[in-house]
């Protein structure tokens, strides 16, 4: 606790802010542990149907500086607070609901608003709370904290659906996601401070010189977008994962995460971001080979493994996506377009992600698995090539 008094103004409401996170993160664990399967296996979404539902819960994203914008005049706390209601609607909704595709979409989309609206806020209360000098600090803990949160609810998810093999533990998974995160927003009332939202966040910042980061984005949001939606979904449509096994693969990536991020951040440092950003897309090729045609190099059996080994390693090379954010505060010439910059990646971000699964759905019913992620390592391939005509600028 002492460390922590190090870090935290005394005064500040760093406590509860803390312990209302922990809390939406478990709830957050439980509901994305079992979400996949409930939508494979009881509102029966397939393929195409699960890049519409991924369009709809990315939307919010790309909503984000607008509806941000409404909220100008609030405190960091207020919007945090607000955020964290939407969440509980969203998950009330979905505790409740019909199993009706239409009426589910609906009620991700509402979760993944409120989501959304807290992203930035974390960020800033953790700085606003932080004493002087320990800002980088402060979000450490902070992205510690969601962790344990999350691997919490995935233990939570894989130890009921060891001991009852059934569907009918969707729902009341549902509802205790859904406890944890009301309990989350009441604790939230008491953050009580007056912390100013980052202002960068409420607008686009485009410069010419940031072309290539935009660029960048454009190509990481594009082959995130297939894992992260379709990754977990070929593992349950295709070799039959229950909601045990895929939170414990997202368990497993949670961890694996956690251990190695400050190694990939020293990478980062001595190889330079350059470097890191053309190799982590190289590799991004053998693992996209793998998930889409390891069922026809191996038995089924041995081919599930082998995607479950990749799963885990295209989430560890994700972390060298921080390259791209160390590449743009090297040529920003403030603190504040380093911020503003970043913030307008994510919106390009969050753009082409919403296409990619419209896109991917439609690739993945008419074409095949094979092609979604032949597609996904081309767009890795794309990503190399761009990053390798980077100019490093010298050091002074």
């Amino acid at each position: 606790m002492k460390r922590f008094t190090n870090i935290f103004k005394e005064e500040s409401c760093y406590r509860s802010f803390f312990f209302s996170l922990l809390l939406s993160a478990i709830g957050f664990g439980l509901y994305k542990g079992v979400i996949d399967n409930y939508m494979a296996e009881v509102v029966k979404i397939q393929e195409f149907d699960r890049g519409v539902t991924e369009f709809f819960r990315e939307l919010p994203g790309l909503m984000l500086i607008f509806i941000l914008a409404l909220f100008y005049k609030s405190t960091a706390e207020r919007v945090y607070k607000i955020g964290m209601f939407i969440m509980v609607v969203g998950m009330t909704m979905q505790t409740f609901i019909s199993p009706v595709k239409w009426m589910v979409i609906l009620a991700i989309f509402i979760y993944s608003t409120g989501e959304h609206m807290q992203l930035g806020m974390k960020n800033t209360l953790s700085l606003e709370y932080s004493r002087e000098g320990k800002g980088g600090q402060a979000l450490g803990y902070q992205n510690s904290i969601y962790q344990i949160g999350n691997l919490l609810g995935y233990v939570a998810v894989i130890v009921a659906f060891a001991l009852v093999q059934s569907s009918n533990l969707f729902v009341p998974t549902f509802v205790v996601a859904a406890v944890f995160m009301l309990v989350a927003m009441l604790v939230s009332l008491r953050l009580t401070g007056e912390s100013k939202t980052d202002k960068t966040k409420s607008r686009f910042y485009f410069r010419k010189k940031f072309t290539k980061y935009y660029m960048l984005e454009v190509f990481y949001g594009a082959r995130k977008q297939v894992f992260f939606t379709f990754g977990p979904y070929v593992l349950i449509l295709f070799y039959g994962a229950d909601a045990g096994t895929v939170s414990l693969l997202f368990a497993v990536s949670a961890i694996a995460c956690f251990v190695l991020a400050p190694m990939v951040g020293k990478i980062i440092d001595s190889v330079g971001y350059k470097s890191v950003m053309i190799a982590d897309t190289l590799i991004l090729v053998v693992v996209c080979f793998f998930y889409g045609y390891a069922h026809h190099l191996f038995s089924m059996q041995t081919a599930f493994i082998v995607c479950c080994v990749n799963y885990v390693l295209d989430s560890v090379i994700s972390l060298a996506s921080m390259a791209s954010n160390v590449y743009v505060q090297d040529i920003s010439d403030s603190r504040d377009e380093m911020r503003a910059t970043i913030s307008t990646g994510i919106s390009v971000n969050h753009l082409i992600t919403i296409f990619i699964a419209l896109l991917g759905g439609w690739i993945w019913k008419v074409l095949g698995v094979e092609t979604l992620f032949l597609i996904s390592a081309l767009l890795g391939l794309c990503n190399s090539a761009y990053a390798a005509t980077i100019k490093v600028p010298s050091k002074k």
